[in-house]
């Protein structure tokens, strides 16, 4: 078995969550898992983001409906760093197709959706470190230690 590895993921909480009160509920689940995030901000995205962003579905007939719904209210990036971190996300925040995902999952409580699914994650460690540098400068991406990394991993995986 290979040692784990520190990976980097990015998370959008959506319009939907925005709306409905949701970022903190959001951030709590991510931090209560023990993941570090190295970057945060509210922003409004545009186009040219969102076409880069979504490149592989930006010539489908929905892509302006998901253009549309990203750019109704800001939305909140983050960069979080941990051990394993793109498959510990992808667990906490459900599949894509909200109504597949469990109750205990962000969309499992919180969405029916496949568009207003409440948060994008990055779906590999390469999406992960592209998404980033897309939506972070390097200055606003952070390197620290946190207190509680003792509890978190084992000594032999710090």
């Amino acid at each position: 078995m290979s040692e784990p590895m520190y990976e980097k993921s990015l998370i959008i909480i959506k319009p939907d969550a925005v709306q409905r009160n949701l970022v903190g509920e959001i951030i709590s689940r991510i931090e209560r898992k023990g993941l570090k995030i190295i970057g945060t901000k509210m922003m409004n995205i545009e186009n040219a983001m969102l076409e880069e962003h979504y490149a592989h579905i930006v010539d489908k007939p929905f892509f302006s409906g998901i253009r549309d719904f990203m750019k109704a209210c800001p939305v909140i990036v983050m960069a979080v760093e941990g051990i394993n971190a793109v498959s510990a996300i992808r667990l906490i925040v459900g599949p894509t197709k909200a109504w597949e995902a469990t109750a205990g999952t962000i969309r499992g409580d919180f969405s029916l959706s496949t568009q207003s699914n409440i948060v994008h994650a990055s779906d590999s460690v390469e999406s992960g470190v592209v998404e980033i540098k897309r939506f972070f400068k390097d200055e606003e991406i952070f390197v620290y230690q946190k207190i509680d990394t003792d509890f978190i991993y084992a000594e032999h995986k710090k």
